[in-house]
């Protein structure tokens, strides 16, 4: 099964699943990512279980709005969360998202990383 961003579902990495979400490539169109972010939440919701997620931000512009559209969703499918790591994001974008994570009161397990063998890694790996 393909999620809506193309991903295999579910994916199996060292042993484990990972739910991938490929919020990357989108460059400077945040319309279309809003999109895909709304199309993935529906998807989760659907799948209805604890998910290990690892999400893809290479090569895509950061604004204040998808930052406060991913604190929503994060929000919004706390239950289906068990593990999220963040990979592609600048030193100033995680520590932005940091910031906004404290301040929205959400304690998730989450971890940033720049490689991605390593975020997926860590998923996979418990905690």
């Amino acid at each position: 099964m393909k999620s809506p961003g193309g991903s295999t579902f579910p994916y199996y990495y060292k042993g484990g699943e990972i739910h991938c979400l490929k919020y990357g490539s989108k460059y400077k169109n945040e319309a279309k990512l809003m999109e895909l972010m709304k199309q993935e939440e529906d998807f989760m919701i659907q799948m209805n279980k604890k998910l290990k997620i690892w999400v893809d931000f290479y090569k895509t512009s950061i604004t204040e709005n998808i930052l406060d559209e991913f604190i929503r969703q994060i929000r919004d499918l706390d239950r289906y969360i068990d593990k999220l790591s963040v990979v592609g994001l600048s030193g100033f974008n995680i520590w932005r998202l940091k910031r906004k994570l404290k301040k929205s009161g959400i304690h998730k397990n989450i971890s940033f990383y720049s490689d991605p063998e390593d975020a997926k890694t860590w998923l996979v790996h418990d905690s």
